[in-house]
């Protein structure tokens, strides 16, 4: 039986990559294959980049017989639209470094060194700043005003790397400033941890949580989860979000989530 990842790809009309709601550039290796014994997939240095057919660093990870490969935006683009966006959505709020510092608990100097560029936040970091300018997490790595449309192609989506944990979120809806809705896909590296205390919203913020590939562990406040591929956990977000990935390989999943402001 092929894993779930299997089956979901088989459900999509277009190639992972290429359109696919849930598209991840994936390579399938058997286990008899030479030059992956060769080449270990952990070994992602440009000799092991060239034998494996790819034309860039990527982020590589070994699932099973199989290679999940990701393209991430270089950190300096990425870093450059996270910068242009709070700055944009702080002086539209009309507020001062000083004031959004006191709405999210981090501090002026640091907010200050995020709108120049010059700081790789953490995600844990940026939900904060995303709870202080009322708005959720994904709406961080869009365009700084981004504009209405109704497709974003598989190579637009953004995607981001938290230099702490190492996880890699990709942001799948279209850009929308009007939309409630948003969907990112999540690569969850095997014991990696991510804890987000941020609690008190302007608007109710509902997610869903849908494994593809692997376990993982969710702990919702006092409440704790223990998920596997197929499974799906709704939640709000008025209580700090614990996300764990305790086992040896990484996690693939999808997190919806909605509002009732529509400035989201």
């Amino acid at each position: 039986m092929g894993s779930s990842l299997d089956s979901f790809f088989a459900r999509c009309s277009t190639p992972p990559g290429d359109g696919c709601l849930f598209g991840q550039r994936r390579r399938s290796l058997s286990h008899e294959n030479n030059t992956l014994n060769r080449c270990p997939a952990k070994l992602a240095g440009p000799a092991a980049l060239q034998i494996l057919g790819l034309t860039s660093p990527s982020n590589i990870i070994e699932n099973n017989s199989i290679i999940i490969e990701t393209e991430e935006s270089s950190p300096m683009d990425i870093n450059a639209r996270i910068a242009a966006r709070v700055s944009f959505l702080r002086q539209e709020r009309g507020l001062s470094l000083d004031a959004l510092a006191t709405r999210c608990s981090v501090s002026r100097s640091m907010i200050s060194l995020i709108e120049r560029g010059q700081s790789n936040a953490t995600a844990v970091v940026l939900e904060k700043l995303a709870t202080g300018l009322g708005v959720m997490l994904p709406a961080l790595f869009e365009d700084p005003q981004p504009q209405t449309a109704p497709l974003i192609r598989h190579a637009d989506q953004p995607q981001w790397r938290d230099p702490q944990s190492g996880y890699v979120r990709r942001n799948i809806s279209p850009p929308d400033p009007q939309s409630p809705l948003r969907i990112v896909e999540v690569l969850f590296p095997a014991g990696a941890r991510v804890t987000y205390e941020t609690a008190a919203r302007e608007a109710l913020v509902y997610q869903q949580v849908w494994i593809l590939e692997g376990k993982m562990d969710i702990a919702v406040g006092a409440a704790q989860y223990s998920l596997a591929a197929g499974d799906c956990l709704a939640f709000q977000l008025d209580s700090p979000v614990a996300y764990h990935n305790p086992h040896r390989k990484p996690a693939l999943y999808a997190v919806a989530s909605s509002t009732d402001n529509a400035r989201q």
